[in-house]
């Protein structure tokens, strides 16, 4: 069985590395991997981090590209691929162009497509923009649908899916998140080189980890998510550390209005890893990035939605997420609330929520059991190998 993966973007190979690493251990699958590269910064880091190496990068990021050439971009160049690589099916990831160029582009060549992250919704196609329509399409479109959620599940029963063709699998960020914190953990000088990169931060104060990048916030919001930040950093007690985006869109308000903050620490864009050691260190995260909610509430920590709308809204009504969109009068308040009642809670307690280390493991069962293929191996055996 012949299964290509397409990856476009850097949260895409980081939810998808436990996907690739289970399809390479499994005897009667060959994975192929082929990037478009629709990100290209910090792709290849993610990548080289679980070993993974890609059959195919198409390398298609242009200097301010469009929506629309970046999709006219992929189709050419994927359909080209599908032509000569010949897969039995293509696994695609959550909402991005690369997911819904690519899915559509295998429609056309009847190739049958699993949609990994299948099934989540705002039911708003402007927000978020425009992965709404892009992880609707991709469903539309798919043969498996790999729903992370019981929610998610009813999401796609709810719009006439069959039942059969609907997984509930788990999200694959619980898997890579485990393996990246087993890594740090097993490893006691890594862990000294990573707490290294941050000397300036005060061991008294309280770390504050921010992450904004949504396209729909682009303009007066990223102004008054500033605002807000702003406010925030003049408590006294905590450090905000922002992994700044490269968008032009993002940076320029960013640097214009926290650029000189006290207590504000602007930093290029952080590898995986990196990333994880600081999520571990928060006290609160403060993000507009779907998979860092997922990623912060599994980790048991407190989070500030900059967003209107969120089509992950399990960790919401298990009280540890808030949306709080781009009011900087409604930021600061929340933040205060969750200040005054403990910013953290058990992560026992909310491990499961977006799933328990075993989606990738669930996803290759399902794909061999279509196929009938044989493997002997017990999810739980294929999750450990995956992630060694």
């Amino acid at each position: 069985m012949r299964v290509m993966s397409v990856v476009g973007t850097r949260p895409e190979a980081i939810k998808m590395a436990p996907v690739i690493r289970a399809l390479q251990t499994h005897p009667n699958m060959n994975s192929l991997l082929c990037l478009t590269a629709q990100h290209r910064e910090m792709l290849d880091q993610v990548l080289q981090i679980f070993a993974i190496k890609a059959d195919f990068d198409l390398d298609l990021m242009q200097p301010s590209q469009t929506l629309n050439g970046l999709s006219s971009r992929i189709f050419e160049s994927i359909d080209e691929l599908l032509a000569s690589a010949k897969p039995d099916v293509v696994l695609v990831h959550g909402d991005t162009t690369t997911a819904f160029v690519t899915s559509v582009a295998c429609f056309h060549r009847n190739i049958p497509v699993g949609h990994v992250e299948a099934g989540l919704r705002t039911y708003d196609l402007l927000r978020p923009f425009p992965e709404e329509m892009n992880r609707r399409i991709s469903d539309l479109v798919a043969t498996y649908l790999f729903a992370p959620t019981e929610r998610a599940k009813q999401n796609l029963l709810a719009e006439g899916v069959m039942s059969d063709e609907i997984h509930v699998t788990g999200n694959t960020i619980v898997d890579s998140l485990r393996f990246m914190i087993a890594k740090i953990d097993e490893d006691f000088e890594l862990q000294l080189r990573l707490a290294e990169r941050f000397p300036a931060l005060p061991s008294r104060r309280k770390l504050i980890l921010v992450t904004g990048h949504r396209r729909e916030s682009f303009g007066p919001g990223f102004e008054r998510i500033c605002q807000g930040l702003s406010r925030i950093a003049e408590r006294g007690d905590v450090e905000l550390v922002y992994p700044l985006h490269l968008n032009p869109n993002v940076a320029k308000p960013v640097n214009n209005i926290l650029g000189r903050a006290r207590h504000v620490h602007l930093i290029p864009p952080v590898d995986y890893m990196t990333f994880v050691h600081l999520l571990s260190r928060a006290a609160v995260v403060i993000t507009d990035s779907g998979g860092v909610q997922e990623e912060a509430v599994s980790l048991g920590k407190r989070v500030l939605v900059m967003r209107e709308l969120t089509e992950r809204p399990e960790g919401i009504e298990a009280g540890l997420a808030h949306l709080v969109g781009t009011d900087p009068n409604l930021i600061c308040s929340k933040f205060e609330g969750i200040m005054e009642v403990g910013e953290e809670t058990s992560p026992e307690a909310h491990q499961s929520i977006y799933g328990d280390g075993n989606a990738a493991s669930r996803i290759v069962a399902a794909l061999a059991k279509s196929y009938g293929l044989q493997d002997r191996s017990a999810p739980e055996r294929t999750m450990s190998i995956c992630m060694a």
